[in-house]
């Protein structure tokens, strides 16, 4: 893009630079990767490209009242750069002036000089009437609130239909808030105490997490990546979702565990401190890249005595003849992600209702691997980071009538009262707890 860096802010342009790979290459919004800038600017450009890609659906509805033509019709290039100044004004509350001004002189740069006076037509007619933005009314309820809030309609009717109203709009709400982040302090490298010291030092705000020992709420991670606790092995992002599926997992030192669906590693090394540092763990993953994610992490958490870190589809690893058998088997299936989709902005938009069904089959098929891994009386905990029926109790409730010799164990005792369904399984979500939505079922194998 031909954009003069100078007279237009760099986070700004290599935002719509990033929307315009998102659009054209199916380039993943997390991913947005800036040679050449400060920590500053890739900071404000990610927040962009994850705001007006979470927001999109809104921002164009908004954009389409307020243009006097097609919108839909409009070039590209141009709905985004509309998008991205509506975003800060109405979400990042950017004075008008240096909003507008700022995107009118990059559609002319980035287009030509009328792309730029519809720009400031456009925003300006917007933010002189903003007390009256209009609100969808299409006399449908899903699709007005997926409208409102961002989401296709088809997930917002699913919502409706299982919590009602009220409780879908909190949740659509919650899945547009700015994530909470939290970390796991690895008691394998340091203690309590030095964390604290050391947040304290940098000036980072946190509070302990009210669910789980040792974890930490942020709302930034700047400072621990460019600091050195995540490179020591300090600290471990991740959140609380993940570390109660583990805590539900209840690994004991001496055992032997096997995590079947293993990268990036952040439960085997969560389970591997729990363990402290004694017994063994199989972490099998069909993905070889990021599986070395395994490997590093076990390095720097002090844990790459017990991890046997092993390329391989669960599937095939499985069915060798002989394979280990574990005292414990971890199941953290590939899903439709939609209990994650806060933090990973663009995923609303890849997903569909066929997708729940193709992955059902996926679970299905490693949950009678995993089964083969059991020794008798071992324990399986199934996960997913979904909030679908399709893909957790339906699950859990077609493998029990495939495999006779397992029964469900109540999470009770194991997690907070207010994450175990009535059926005994983890359940959280979003709206309710300020972290991701999750499932987990413990999955006791008969002795005999």
């Amino acid at each position: 893009m031909d954009v003069t860096i100078d007279t237009v802010s760099p986070a700004r342009v290599h935002a719509l630079d990033h929307l315009e790979r998102v659009r054209k290459d199916d380039a993943f919004v997390d991913k947005l990767t800036i040679e050449d800038a400060d920590a500053r600017t890739r900071r404000q450009a990610r927040e962009l490209v994850a705001g007006v890609t979470r927001q999109r659906r809104w921002l164009d509805f908004v954009l389409g009242e307020a243009y006097h033509g097609d919108y839909d019709s409009m070039e590209h290039r141009l709905q985004e750069i509309l998008r991205l100044g509506l975003y800060e004004l109405l979400f990042q509350s950017t004075p008008t002036h240096a909003a507008v001004d700022e995107y009118v002189e990059l559609a002319k740069q980035a287009l030509r000089p009328g792309a730029g006076n519809l720009v400031n037509g456009v925003l300006r007619t917007i933010d002189r009437d903003r007390e009256h933005i209009p609100t969808p009314d299409t006399g449908d309820d899903a699709n007005d609130l997926a409208l409102r809030y961002s989401h296709p309609t088809w997930m917002v009717q699913r919502w409706l239909d299982r919590f009602g109203l009220d409780e879908t709009t909190e949740l659509l709400r919650a899945n547009n808030r700015r994530p909470m982040y939290s970390v796991r302090i690895n008691p394998l490298r340091t203690s309590e105490a030095d964390v604290a010291a050391w947040l304290d030092e940098h000036d980072v705000v946190n509070v302990d997490s009210p669910y789980l020992d040792r974890y930490l709420r942020l709302k930034r991670l700047q400072a621990l990546i460019a600091g050195d606790l995540l490179d020591d092995g300090h600290v471990a992002v991740q959140d609380e979702s993940a570390g109660l599926v583990v805590q539900l997992l209840d690994p004991q030192p001496g055992d032997t565990l096997i995590d079947g669906c293993a990268a990036p590693g952040g439960k085997a090394m969560h389970a591997a401190a729990r363990m402290e540092g004694t017994g063994t763990i199989y972490a099998v993953d069909r993905d070889e890249q990021r599986l070395e994610r395994v490997e590093t992490a076990a390095e720097a958490q002090g844990a790459s005595e017990m991890v046997e870190a092993e390329t391989a589809d669960l599937r095939a690893w499985a069915a060798r003849p002989e394979p280990p058998q574990g005292d414990r088997v971890l199941l953290d299936v590939p899903c439709t992600g939609m209990g994650v989709l806060a933090k990973r902005a663009g995923l609303r938009w890849r997903r569909s209702m066929e997708d729940l069904e193709e992955m059902a089959e996926l679970q299905d098929e490693l949950l009678d691997a995993a089964a083969q891994l059991v020794r008798p009386g071992g324990l399986l905990v199934y996960s997913t980071c979904t909030t679908e029926p399709e893909e957790n109790e339906r699950r859990v409730e077609a493998f029990l009538a495939r495999h006779d010799g397992f029964g469900v164990e109540s999470a009770d005792g194991h997690v907070p009262d207010e994450m175990v369904s009535d059926a005994g399984f983890l359940a959280t979500f979003p709206h309710r707890h300020r972290m991701d939505g999750a499932f987990a079922a413990r999955l006791r194998r008969d002795e005999a």
